[in-house]
């Protein structure tokens, strides 16, 4: 959903999942915010989570609508559900940038009532349909007032195009990777179903160092910061949510004869949680011995060895969920992503390159994602300052590792 950071500004005024085993310290979600759009029919949104804007400025994309913040283009069903609809409008004094408008709608953000960094955020909804009907279920940053857009970034959990009524998209903007270089892909439903037959759960599962797109819990999509191509990654602060129905704009293009209206843009709920942190813990190897960062330092290319246990910050470890397991704030890596046995592991900066993607598993494997292979003792020593390296897996004891 591109944008004038300007125009906004004035209407706010405002992949890979590790098989980690239970015991590995792995992260608790816990949800932060909600709302299930419980109410009487025909009641506005809840105002103390939603702010409607206002306006007809085409939002940087030429859209065609004016919105709204009436009833009759958002309001509760009575049934759980937010209703948006687009309408052709009857009112000769909404004017918009081309002149009279030609139809109303409705678009909602949480810019002053809720931002998050990280975490789940997903929504139930069965979109409209048509050329020309442009819904859409996305996130910018809270920053946007201040650094503009796309620096603040934007995050598009789904949007749709009518003439697509098979495919939803997923996409990001930043700088250096906007507008039509926004990085993202398409979704389709099997059998060429339509998504406006029935609801659909989209979701982004957002950590520090990946955001993977979702529909209906299938993943279709995982970017990281080494996919925007040595631009910025901006998506390291709080962003606010953004649900709204356009009609016409730059990408859908205009309705045409075939469009029918009203069209609604059914929403059952939007949810976000928080991946809270999950616990440091030592891991211990072959001989029961510490993995631990060589001197206690937390400097790029810092070798990582075994060590009788001393409880040190430099042998507490967290596997996150994004995959990354950690020490002194760095990520545990295989150095210049390096597919080789004998590969050296060190300590570098979280960068969320497969270098630094890790799989614990139940047989207490801990595997490297980007090589395949398995952090091992080298030489099959439990000897105090023993290098770790990576592996081809053999299941020896070298290999075999436990958390906490």
């Amino acid at each position: 959903m591109l944008l004038v950071a300007t125009a906004l500004v004035a209407a706010v005024l405002m992949s890979f999942t590790p098989s980690v085993a239970p015991h590995a310290g792995a992260a608790v979600v816990a949800q932060t915010w909600s709302d299930e759009f419980d109410g009487a029919a025909g009641r506005a949104p809840d105002a103390a989570k939603w702010t409607l804007e206002t306006g007809g400025s085409g939002f940087g994309n030429h859209e065609l609508q004016y919105y709204t913040n009436s009833t009759s283009n958002a309001a509760l069903d009575g049934q759980g559900n937010l209703v948006i609809t687009a309408r052709k409008n009857t009112d000769a004094g909404l004017g918009c940038w081309y002149g009279q408008c030609q139809y109303t709608s409705a678009r909602l953000n949480t810019a002053k009532t809720f931002t998050q960094a990280y975490g789940r955020f997903e929504a139930r909804i069965k979109i409209p349909r048509g050329q020309g009907i442009w819904p859409a279920f996305w996130m910018l940053g809270n920053d946007l007032g201040s650094v503009g857009w796309p620096n603040s970034g934007e995050i598009d959990i789904m949007e749709n195009i009518g003439r697509e009524p098979n495919t939803v998209h997923g996409t990001v903007h930043g700088p250096g990777y906007s507008g039509a270089g926004g990085l993202g892909a398409a979704y389709s439903l099997p059998g060429g179903r339509a998504f406006a037959d029935d609801f659909h759960v989209f979701a982004v599962d957002w950590s520090p160092n990946s955001l993977v797109w979702s529909v209906d819990g299938t993943t279709y999509k995982t970017l990281t910061p080494a996919d925007t191509g040595g631009n910025k990654w901006v998506f390291d602060h709080p962003f606010f949510v953004i649900l709204n129905l356009a009609v016409g704009g730059d990408w859908p293009g205009s309705p045409d004869a075939s469009t029918s209206f009203p069209q609604t843009m059914t929403v059952d709920y939007v949810r976000a949680s928080s991946a809270s942190a999950p616990a440091a813990r030592p891991m211990r190897g072959i001989g029961g011995m510490c993995v631990d960062v060589a001197g206690g330092s937390d400097a790029d290319r810092t070798p990582i060895q075994l060590h009788d246990c001393t409880g040190s910050a430099a042998q507490q470890w967290t596997i996150g969920g994004d995959g990354t397991v950690r020490a002194l704030g760095k990520c545990l890596d295989v150095a210049g992503g390096s597919t080789a046995d004998g590969a050296v592991v060190q300590l570098y900066t979280c960068n969320g390159t497969n270098a630094q993607k890790w799989t614990y598993t139940a047989a207490r494997d801990l595997t490297n994602t980007g090589a395949g292979k398995c952090l091992d003792a080298k030489g099959n020593s439990s000897a105090d300052g023993t290098r770790l390296q990576t592996w081809t897996c053999t299941g020896a004891a070298n290999q075999k590792w436990t958390v906490g």
